[in-house]
């Protein structure tokens, strides 16, 4: 993982304990294997991992991630929230990246004391 860190400079980067998003090449790892991610749940992921601690809501989701003219509801947003948690091994009950706000939408967990990327 430091060395896609490397490779991709740390501006071009971002990290979070085990995942790792190069910003560039859309690439995306956990513990050192790559994720197969669609680009929707690249997009949602880079979102959520540029902004570690923002509260989103599923319109402002629906928004940035699908574009200002998607004709959806919000359930779309969950949908692939749910798919993205999958794929990172993600429990909603006791999330490691994707933490449900009730009512509201998500947010990515801000790293605590001891966690490393």
């Amino acid at each position: 993982m430091r060395a896609l860190l490397r490779r991709a400079g740390m501006q071009h980067a971002v990290s979070s304990g085990a995942l790792v998003l190069d910003l560039r090449t859309r690439r995306a790892a956990l513990a050192g294997e790559t994720l197969e991610l669609s680009k929707l749940e690249y997009d949602l992921l880079s979102t959520f991992a540029q902004h570690p601690g923002l509260v989103w809501t599923r319109e402002r989701l629906l928004e940035r991630v699908w574009g200002h003219d998607f004709p959806s509801t919000s359930r779309v947003v969950d949908m692939h929230v749910t798919a993205l948690r999958r794929k990172l091994g993600d429990d909603a009950d006791a999330p490691r990246f994707i933490e449900t706000v009730r009512g509201i939408g998500y947010r990515f967990k801000e790293e605590g004391p001891g966690e490393g990327g």
